[in-house]
């Protein structure tokens, strides 16, 4: 079976709307620094609902300085249609619900997508509660997330749904680069983990082994 170019499926659905009209999109953003060339590339076609949802962000104070340079970003992004942001307060409680049982799993394995299906699918609901015409995710830009994965998850949850999923690959086209160096351009923290207490601790020994500071203990015992 031929591979599918998710990149091009998502240019060719831009292709297809009409002159003159804008359709609405929600955009599940995982970060500040990955929304970057992902709004580049979607801002000039839609208006866009940017939700940040994002219960495996530990630990609560990571969740909000993310938050906090979301914002950053919004305000000094030049943008031609309206972008709303949504952020629900923080709550990780449906986090370890999705990751229960598979928790000590490695990243790309089943933890990860259980965090991502259940992240999606709150995505939808949020694209549906707010109008929208389509629904995607900035997670794709990330060299360490699966796009078949993701994208087999956008199509399989929007499957007899109002609102139609955007596939993508965000990395593909230098677009992960770009996510790098947009960050710079706006002065953005960018952080060293996914989120998750998990890739924290894996963040840890990598900052451990460089002799780099720590985070407090407490927030690796959840």
């Amino acid at each position: 079976m031929e591979k599918r170019q998710y990149h091009k499926e998502m240019a060719a659905e831009i292709a297809k709307i009409p002159t003159g009209t804008v359709p609405k999109l929600l955009l599940h953003s995982c970060c500040g620094p990955c929304s970057t060339a992902v709004l580049e590339q979607l801002m000039p076609h839609f208006e866009i609902v940017l939700f940040y949802y994002n219960p495996n962000i530990a630990p609560r104070e990571e969740f909000d300085r993310r938050l906090e340079t979301q914002k950053q970003l919004l305000s000094q992004l030049p943008h031609r249609h309206p972008i709303t942001l949504v952020a629900p307060p923080y709550d990780d409680a449906p986090f370890w619900a999705a990751v229960r049982g598979v928790e000590d799993t490695p990243e790309m394995g089943e933890r990860c997508e259980k965090c991502i299906a259940q992240r999606m699918q709150e995505s939808l609901a949020a694209a549906i509660t707010y109008h929208c015409d389509y629904f995607t995710t900035t997670l794709s830009v990330s060299p360490h997330k699966n796009a078949p994965y993701i994208n087999a998850c956008g199509d399989a949850i929007a499957a007899g749904q109002p609102v139609r999923y955007l596939p993508s690959d965000f990395k593909k086209g230098g677009g992960y680069a770009r996510s790098v160096e947009l960050s710079g351009k706006y002065g953005l923290y960018r952080q060293d983990y996914c989120g998750c207490p998990m890739s924290l601790r894996e963040a840890e020994a990598r900052r451990k082994a460089k002799g780099l500071k720590n985070m407090p203990d407490s927030v690796l015992e959840k």
